[in-house]
């Protein structure tokens, strides 16, 4: 059964930012609510290697180590 859901003192400026997005997409601020609160609750679905690899270069995650000098480590320890 689908239920009402509310959003007490949002900032204005999360407002305006909001309904700019739903400009954006098309939709009404409610609809855009709703896409946010399902793209945060649909269930994780495993990474593809080149999905990865865009999401460490969009995070800007690096390593100070190169690949060899990991994996020498890895098994100098065992």
């Amino acid at each position: 059964m689908p239920a009402n859901l509310s959003i007490k003192n949002a900032p204005d400026e999360v407002v305006r930012r909001l309904r700019q997005r739903a400009e954006r997409h098309h939709r009404s601020l409610q609809g855009e609510l709703l896409a946010i609160i399902e793209d945060a609750v649909r269930s994780e679905h495993t990474l593809s290697p080149a999905e990865l690899l865009a999401e460490v270069k969009r995070l800007g995650i690096s390593t100070r180590a190169d690949s060899a000098a990991i994996i020498r480590t890895d098994r100098e320890r065992h």
